[in-house]
């Protein structure tokens, strides 16, 4: 099985379970790393289920009844041939914005974009992030300069972590 559908998979495999219990799938990754294989999956509660801030953080305890109800289902579909490991988390406070609904999630929030080439001599570029569209984002630098970038020149975004 091609990487991309072992991923699609496992996120059919979790809808109904990570529903039934107020999670939601934030990213799927099956990546190689080294020698070895990695089944990589990054769980949060659900948005609606969010009001009490407390509430909000995934523990070890969500990751591995997650985990466990994932390992039987790919037991029993056995979809992977070499042999992996599972890992069942956060995303982190630090999170990538992967998908559309990432980046919209967390408009008006502080991000860190890493770009291939700078821009005006950057690499790394921290703002509020205001608007995403298919081929750009937008954020506003601590000056309230707004930095308009190519997605396609991203390497990476990530929600800056304030203290």
């Amino acid at each position: 099985m091609a990487k991309k559908e072992i991923e699609e998979l496992a996120g059919q495999l979790l809808s109904d379970f990570l529903a039934d219990n107020g999670y939601e799938l934030y990213d799927v990754e099956f990546l190689k790393e080294g020698p070895d294989w990695f089944l990589r999956v990054y769980i949060e509660k659900k948005q609606e289920d969010q009001a009490d801030p407390e509430e909000t953080h995934i523990g070890t305890d969500d990751c591995e009844k997650v985990s466990r109800f994932l390992s039987k289902k790919l037991d029993e579909k056995d979809p992977i041939k070499q042999n992996y490991y599972l890992e069942v988390s956060s995303p982190g406070m630090d999170r990538e914005l992967v998908t559309d609904r990432h980046y919209k999630r967390y408009i008006g929030h502080r991000v860190l974009i890493k770009l291939y080439v700078p821009e005006n001599g950057r690499k790394e570029i921290e703002g509020i992030l205001k608007k995403v569209t298919k081929d750009r984002i937008i954020i506003t630098d601590r000056e309230e300069n707004e930095i308009e970038l190519s997605r396609a020149k991203v390497v990476k975004t990530r929600l800056a972590i304030e203290i």
